[in-house]
C-alpha cells in the first residue's frame, strides 16, 4: 500500500522562492509506485493543499489533514522542503512531534540550534570541530560591538538566523563595520561577526540510511564575487565543481569532520555542511550546517547525488524511509 506523503513547501521568509523550486525537483523525482504525494504550501496567508488540478484548499491545523476528492487524507510522513522559518528552525518540527507525525529532517531541538549560527559553532567547537572566532550582537544590546571590532579583519557580518546569505557582508576595515551590522539587522534581530578564514570552500551533503552516516561527493565553490553571497548561490555567479578535485587526504579530513558534525548535532535526513579548508593550519573549518538544503535543479545536493551515481528517486526514497525509523 502506498504511503501518503505531505510535501511541505513555502515558508515565511525570503527563502520561500527557493523552497518552491526545491519542491518542484523533489516532486518530480519521488517514486510514485511507493508514495502518494500531496503538496502543501505554508505561507503568511495560510496553510493550503495544492492539488495538481483544481483549487487550493485549507489544511486542518488541528491534525494536519486535508480533504481530497471528498475524503480526509491523513499523512504517514512529511517531506520537508521549507528553507528558513518555520520549516528549518524547529517550529514545524515541534508541531509535527505533538501530532506524532514523522518527518524527513532534523528534530525540533537540532533544527532550532543549527538555525542559529552562533549556537551551532559554539556546540561544534565544544565537540572539537574547528570554527572561526566570532562575536554575537543582539539588537538593543550592543555591548559586544567593541569586542567585534577587535576581531582580526577581514570579517563576515551576517544575520545569525537563516540562510541563503541574505544580508551578509564581507568587511575589510573597522570603519565599514557599522554599516554592515545595520544591513544584517534588517534581516534578523541577531547578527554574527565572524573572522574570515583563508582557504578553499567546500560543501558536502550528509545523510543516514540503514544505520550508516553517508557523505555525498563534495563540491568546491569558486565564486566570481568576493564571497559566496546570494547572487553567487542562486544567480549563477559562481563555479561549482562536483565532485571536487582535491587530494584524498584533505577530502577524507572534510568527510570525517562532516560525519562527526552530523553525529554530534544528532542530525536526521539530508543536511549540507559548509567548510573552508585552511592550508596553513592543514584542517577544515566548519562554516555552517543547513538542515533543509536546497533541492532545486541549481542546488548542490542534487548535483552531489548524481555525482555519486545514484538517481534522485532512489535518494529521496532513502530519505523518506529513514523518517519512519
Amino acid at each position: 500500500m502506498q504511503k501518503k506523503i505531505a510535501l511541505v513547501t513555502g515558508g515565511f521568509s525570503g527563502e520561500a522562492e527557493v523552497s518552491y523550486k526545491s519542491a518542484v525537483t523533489v516532486e518530480n523525482n519521488i517514486d510514485r509506485s511507493r508514495y502518494e504525494v500531496y503538496k502543501i504550501d505554508i505561507n503568511p496567508e495560510g496553510w493550503f493543499y495544492l492539488p495538481a488540478t483544481g483549487e487550493k484548499s485549507p489544511v486542518n491545523k488541528a491534525d494536519f489533514t486535508i480533504t481530497h476528492n471528498g475524503a480526509t487524507v491523513k499523512f504517514d510522513a512529511v517531506l520537508m522542503c521549507i528553507h528558513g522559518t518555520p520549516g528549518e528552525d524547529g517550529k514545524l518540527q515541534g508541531y509535527f512531534d505533538m501530532l506524532k507525525l514523522p518527518y524527513t529532517c532534523c528534530d525540533a531541538a537540532t533544527s532550532a540550534l543549527t538555525f542559529n549560527k552562533r549556537y551551532t559553532v559554539a556546540v561544534a567547537a565544544f565537540g572539537g570541530i574547528n570554527v572561526a572566532k566570532s562575536v554575537l550582537l543582539i539588537k538593543g544590546r550592543m555591548d559586544k560591538q567593541e569586542e567585534a571590532a577587535q576581531l582580526r579583519f577581514p570579517v563576515f557580518v551576517k544575520p545569525n538566523n537563516g540562510g541563503s546569505s541574505i544580508g551578509m557582508s564581507k568587511v575589510s576595515a573597522k570603519e565599514e563595520l557599522p554599516a554592515a551590522i545595520e544591513k544584517a539587522f534588517k534581516e534578523d534581530t541577531q547578527v554574527l561577526v565572524e573572522e574570515f578564514i583563508q582557504g578553499r570552500e567546500f560543501t558536502i551533503g550528509v545523510f543516514r540510511t540503514k544505520g550508516e552516516i553517508i557523505t555525498l561527493p563534495m563540491t568546491e565553490i569558486r565564486t566570481q564575487n568576493d564571497f559566496f553571497d546570494y547572487k553567487a548561490k542562486y544567480l549563477g555567479q559562481s563555479e561549482e565543481i562536483t565532485p571536487a578535485v582535491v587530494e584524498e587526504a584533505k577530502a577524507e579530513q572534510i568527510r570525517e569532520a562532516a560525519r562527526n558534525i552530523y553525529s554530534l548535532l544528532n542530525c536526521k535526513g539530508v543536511v549540507r555542511i559548509d567548510f573552508i579548508y585552511n592550508e596553513a593550519a592543514g584542517v577544515p573549518f566548519m562554516l555552517e550546517v543547513n538542515t533543509v538544503p536546497g533541492q532545486s535543479d541549481a542546488s548542490l545536493i542534487p548535483q552531489q547525488v548524481k555525482a555519486m551515481g545514484r538517481t534522485l528517486t532512489d535518494f529521496y526514497t532513502d530519505v523518506i524511509e529513514e523518517a519512519f525509523l
